[in-house]
């Protein structure tokens, strides 16, 4: 039997289950480019339920018990006495997400060496030091595609709310008690007809733009693939061959590029200042891709007229982090992959996973981005990078 270790969010503030303000959600059966929803044998949950956090267990105890494994739900992932390095060594899988990651490090992996299969519950798996998984045997899943409508959603309402100033607009009749219509509009643009990028073109940015057609702007992008003619004609795109390219030619910029070594930290204060005054820039990728301190001081000089992101470095951040005070922000912690709707697909993902697993069926080719044996459970060595 197995043991598996699920590393997620805390519960809500007021307790576990919240009031939910719907009775269901839409069935989701299938993503664009024909790829199925997650397919489990079975559920044991109700979709649109809270099932991320501890209480939530992304629906997993039953079945896992049933089958005679062993579940371990925590939070707690920081620090060298956290539940998550105590329970480590004797754990074969671990369940994390990347709105509460569980940084599986190469010290953590080496400390554990019973672990075979990492899982992420939605889209993102740079938590995991992907080197270590390889030499260590393990296989690296997610659940492709669950969450990245909810991501792109997430992304063109940020563009919106910075465009629109709705903040300062909203905290004018809440924090303020007012009703200066004046002030509320000083910073109030309309979207048509500006210059609108993403950096990123997979399945979120591409999500974006078929999003942001309707606005009448004009979009570009930029990524190492060129997308099909055929696409960059249906949308009317401008292709940037770079990052510098694309961002001095736009007014709000949207990000969707994966975190590695060429894109850490690559919106810096030089990168900043190509773009055009009053830019705006919205990052639901990764946290790391801005530097931290340069937005900071883009937002005080005016070259960014507002930044919002859904990502942070570290996660959570401290309670100084400067992105929480800057100016012209719209910040949130990490939610965009996280609808009550995207949580019934990741945890079904899940599920389907771990069935595949332990019953030494092929995971599904999409989910996997290290492959540490072909048929799940093997513990076989003869390992590739799929992706």
């Amino acid at each position: 039997m197995a043991k598996i270790l699920a590393v997620l969010y805390p519960d809500p503030v007021g307790g576990y289950p919240p009031d939910y303000a719907r009775d269901g959600i839409p069935t989701i059966t299938g993503y664009p480019g024909g790829q199925t929803a997650p397919t489990p044998h079975a559920v044991d949950f109700t979709p649109g339920q809270l099932l991320g956090c501890v209480s939530g267990e992304l629906g997993l105890r039953r079945f896992l018990e049933e089958r005679g494994h062993t579940f371990v739900v925590t939070s707690d992932k920081e620090g060298g006495d956290s539940t998550l390095d105590r329970e480590l060594p004797d754990t074969d899988v671990v369940v994390s997400q990347p709105f509460w990651p569980a940084y599986l490090t190469p010290e953590r992996i080496a400390a554990a060496p019973r672990l075979r299969l990492a899982i992420t519950a939605g889209i993102g798996s740079d938590h995991v030091d992907l080197p270590s998984a390889i030499s260590h045997g393990m296989t690296v899943a997610e659940v492709t595609y669950s969450n990245s409508i909810s991501v792109s959603e997430h992304a063109v309402m940020q563009i919106l709310t910075l465009v629109h100033d709705y903040m300062s607009a909203h905290e004018w009749v809440t924090a303020k008690k007012g009703w200066n219509i004046a002030d509320a509009v000083s910073r109030n643009y309309d979207l048509e007809g500006m210059d609108v990028g993403v950096l990123g073109s997979g399945r979120i940015g591409q999500a974006v733009l078929r999003r942001l057609k309707p606005f009448d702007v004009r979009l570009h992008y930029s990524d190492v693939h060129r997308l099909p003619e055929e696409v960059e004609d249906e949308l009317g795109l401008t292709y940037h061959p770079d990052a510098r390219s694309l961002a001095s030619s736009v007014d709000v910029l949207s990000i969707h590029t994966p975190l590695h070594p060429k894109t850490q930290n690559l919106f810096d204060d030089e990168l900043l200042g190509t773009m055009r005054r009053g830019a705006y820039i919205v990052n639901t990728a990764r946290g790391l891709i801005v530097d931290r301190d340069a937005v900071v001081r883009a937002l005080d000089s005016g070259r960014l007229a507002g930044y919002a992101g859904d990502v942070w470095y570290p996660q959570p951040p401290p309670p100084d982090h400067p992105w929480r005070t800057m100016p012209h922000e719209a910040m949130t912690p990490h939610v965009s992959g996280s609808t009550l709707s995207a949580q019934a697909r990741y945890a079904a993902g899940t599920r389907e996973i771990l069935e595949c697993w332990f019953d030494g069926r092929p995971i599904r080719p999409e989910y996997l981005i290290v492959d540490g044996g072909g048929l799940a459970g093997t513990g076989a060595r003869s390992y590739t990078v799929t992706g």
